[in-house]
């Protein structure tokens, strides 16, 4: 039971509930996700089983894509429809000018970033004043599709770590209505199936492949570095004729497993 499971995530749901089902399901087996959905917000989620919770963070950093649905000439404390609403009638142009390339924004205060070893959304439910710092995203793809009087529909394509939230509500004014993650990497949310288990190998298949033999592959399989002429630092993914040995990271003239998966 070492995969990932591509998941639907249905509206009205936490992504831990998504992940305390499939628990439930494979009772004994490490469960865990690549990647928080709102409660509101539907679309692809990554759950991990079993040795899959180990690359958990390469999944995090893959590029994401998001539709979104706009409700324009209003504010949301949270960015979405479960905060406290203020109708401005200030709406954007149309089209509005939509910004893409490296992007400095602010993270909703609702959000899991920790503040002072602190979740904000804990903090900021406690009504007190969250400071959360800027950061800069890449945003390859900002589009609107449809505009409908004071509501907008948008396709978004971004780095991992960027809000939708903050990038519809910085369109002044607006909050989003709807939201659905529709794109994690090369995983599509059209290709869900909580049936079908991807194994490792195929789930790191974006990673560049270093095949290994014999003694390499045995040494690998221990967390020994080996020689090899592939090109770049890596993240590699290191295999064998039975499939995923580690991911490993260059280290002058050596991969040097970093996550491995025989042990």
């Amino acid at each position: 039971m070492d995969g990932v499971l591509l998941i639907d995530k249905p509206a009205g749901k936490t992504s831990h509930d998504v992940v305390a089902m499939v628990r439930r399901a494979h009772r004994g087996v490490k469960v865990g996700h690549a990647g928080t959905l709102d409660p509101f917000a539907t679309g692809l989620l990554l759950v991990l089983l079993g040795r899959a919770t180990r690359i958990q963070r390469y999944l995090m950093a893959l590029p994401k894509e998001y539709e979104t649905v706009a409700q324009l000439g209003a504010t949301s404390t949270t960015g979405d429809p479960e905060g406290e609403i203020t109708h401005t009638g200030r709406v954007p142009p149309d089209p509005p000018e939509l910004p893409t390339g490296e992007v400095r924004q602010r993270p909703p205060a609702y959000s899991a970033i920790k503040i002072g070893g602190e979740r904000a959304y804990k903090k900021a439910r406690r009504g007190e004043e969250v400071d959360v710092p800027e950061r800069v995203v890449h945003v390859s793809r900002f589009e609107q599709r449809w505009r409908e009087g004071d509501r907008a529909a948008f396709v978004i394509a971004c780095s991992s770590g960027t809000y939708v939230r903050s990038l519809i509500a910085d369109l002044h004014d607006g909050y989003c209505l709807e939201l659905r993650r529709t794109r994690i990497g090369p995983f599509d949310v059209a290709d869900a199936d909580p049936e079908r288990l991807i194994g490792l190998q195929e789930a790191l298949a974006f990673l560049p492949h270093v095949a290994l033999e014999g003694e390499r592959a045995k040494a690998a399989g221990h967390g020994v570095g080996v020689e090899c002429d592939a090109d770049g630092d890596g993240p590699f993914l290191l295999t064998d004729a039975d499939g995923a040995i580690a991911i490993a990271e260059r280290q002058g003239d050596l991969l040097k497993p970093v996550v491995g998966f025989r042990a």
